[in-house]
């Protein structure tokens, strides 16, 4: 969000890359309270598309599925180069 001359401006990309984060660590949560590896499991995922690599555990696997993969990829290496 951005404030112009008294006038916010949102916008849409920092908006989805804030909710993926959200989403992406409440799985990452879910992941470890059950006693799995959490970064070792959503890669499954993200690899292979099969939500069984994702817990049930506080909604995660639900929560998951809202996310699509290509974007998720996209934001992820993104967020890696740049420093």
């Amino acid at each position: 969000m951005t404030v112009m001359n008294d006038t916010i401006k949102f916008s849409l990309k920092e908006e989805k890359e804030d909710e993926l984060k959200r989403i992406l660590t409440s799985v990452y949560d879910a992941l470890r309270e059950k006693g799995y590896n959490p970064i070792n499991q959503i890669v499954g995922y993200i690899l292979s598309e099969d939500p069984t690599y994702i817990t049930n555990h506080n909604n995660a696997r639900s929560l998951i599925r809202k996310i699509d993969r290509d974007e998720l990829l996209h934001v992820l290496v993104q967020s890696y180069l740049d420093e």
